[in-house]
């Protein structure tokens, strides 16, 4: 088990970029306005061959106007509960603050190690600031510039000092990534909650509360989920603070590492063009996706057909995902949320799937033998072979005569005869079509009444 390594401290001292920097990532928000991380902060780093997990928490203060001081302090305490190590940044430029002193003093009560960190030392001749912080009672501190780097390698050093190191088969995960997206109010937060089982996420009915990406895991049976909650997304004409705008950044770059994606939709306030616009960016992004119909407690399902019309309405505004299944839940009451892994699964086992050349091949010739391939410039297409290039999502190459000849039309019922041969009924597929080259391979089906086999010579060649 990796050890978890916290890092607090009041607002604006640094601590997201000393994550950023730690785990070599640009995972953490930074900007100059004090509170911007609200929630903690998840991170893989490692130094020395020691990996470790970092945290990043909201800033610390007593008496904030900030409405959510209170969901931060939780956070904090909470983090400092579930840490090994704790690392109080402290701020080398702004010198010394009461709110630094009750950290401390609470810290002391932690029965675990704390390492002291001054932040914004940018060299040696600005290593005087730290007699100030030697009056907290504090015996060992650590002089850092988390933006120019200046001491970090020595602070890692000492802090990995006691780690372990981790064998391979223990830094190896089979954990199924699950991206929260939604534009915002719609839940998500609530949603992994839920799952959770704890507030291990801050909540709030604020649109924009989560403006970071937060990884939490959690285990089901055998299998390991991350789930990533995310930013809401907002359309781009109401994107105005420079702050959201990263943060839908963030939230787009999720997608991109994660297996499936929860795309959850306010069914009190119906389909909205932002709900697919969301759907879009998933799909975009090759994952598998899941509608989730939240607050479903709160609609009026008197006729008992309200689920069959939201799954109507998504199949017409959403095509490009009518293959996504759609679940109705209750972040709030709990309905159906241990559904949703069963479904996940599903998807994720499709989403992975491995289909072998012959089967793919014989499936290809039965669908252009049922519906023959148009015509080109005077000339009959030609599909020679096919095979699978990739996983998750599945994705299968063609070798046509002439690409480009091909209508898209004709490239979906084909995709749609191979989701019908192989069970791929919840997941992308895709189907790249490239013009052939060289010879034809030996596990080509020459049987295909659409190969063109290349005819013999007659001719013996001449002896010399």
């Amino acid at each position: 088990m990796k050890p978890i390594v916290a890092l607090v401290g009041r607002p604006n001292v640094g601590k997201s970029t000393l994550f950023n920097r730690i785990t070599r990532s640009r995972d953490a928000i930074v900007d100059n306005l004090p509170g911007v991380t609200r929630d903690r902060h998840f991170g893989d780093a490692r130094w020395n061959d020691k990996a470790f997990t970092l945290v990043d928490t909201g800033g610390f203060a007593e008496g904030d106007d900030d409405a959510f001081a209170a969901h931060i302090r939780h956070q904090v305490e909470q983090a400092i509960a579930d840490a090994d190590v704790i690392v109080i940044i402290l701020d080398g430029k702004g010198g010394m603050s009461p709110f630094d002193a009750d950290l401390i003093n609470i810290l002391r009560t932690a029965d675990k190690p704390v390492f002291h960190v001054v932040n914004k030392i940018d060299g040696e001749g600005q290593e005087k600031a730290l007699s100030d912080f030697y009056s907290l009672g504090i015996d060992n501190l650590f002089p850092v510039s988390a933006e120019h780097g200046y001491g970090v390698p020595d602070f890692l050093d000492e802090l990995t000092a006691g780690f372990a190191e981790l064998t391979a088969e223990e830094e190896r995960s089979d954990a199924i990534r699950i991206g929260v997206v939604g534009k915002p109010n719609a839940g998500k937060s609530s949603l992994i909650n839920a799952i959770l089982g704890e507030a291990r996420l801050v909540v709030s009915d604020v649109a924009g509360t989560t403006r970071d990406s937060i990884d939490s895991v959690f285990t089901r049976g055998d299998q390991t989920y991350v789930l990533v909650d995310t930013a809401g997304i907002r359309r781009k004409g109401k994107v105005s603070l420079r702050l959201e705008k990263f943060s839908i950044i963030k939230a787009l770059r999720s997608l991109e590492r994660c297996d499936v994606a929860l795309i959850v939709i306010d069914a009190e306030q119906g389909i909205s063009d932002q709900d697919v616009h969301v759907a879009g960016y998933a799909h975009d992004r090759g994952c598998g996706a899941i509608f989730l119909l939240n607050k479903w407690d709160r609609v009026d399902n008197r006729d008992g057909k309200a689920l069959k019309r939201f799954t109507e309405n998504l199949r017409m505004d959403a095509k490009f995902l009518n293959f996504a299944p759609v679940m109705t839940v209750s972040a709030k009451t709990g309905q159906r949320i241990q559904r949703i892994f069963p479904i996940v699964d599903q998807v994720y086992d499709q989403y992975s799937a491995r289909i072998t050349t012959g089967k793919l091949n014989k499936a290809m010739d039965q669908a252009l033998t049922r519906t023959q391939p148009p015509m080109h410039k005077s000339t009959r297409l030609k599909f020679y072979y096919s095979t699978q290039v990739s996983t998750r999502p599945p994705t299968f190459v063609s070798f046509v005569n002439f690409p480009g000849g091909v209508h898209f039309s004709y490239q979906r019922y084909l995709v749609n005869q191979i989701r019908e041969a192989f069970s791929l009924d919840q997941t992308p597929v895709r189907l790249l079509l490239k013009q052939r080259t060289g010879k034809n391979p030996a596990f080509l089906n020459k049987r295909s009444t659409h190969f063109k086999r290349k005819k013999r010579s007659s001719k013996r060649p001449t002896k010399r």
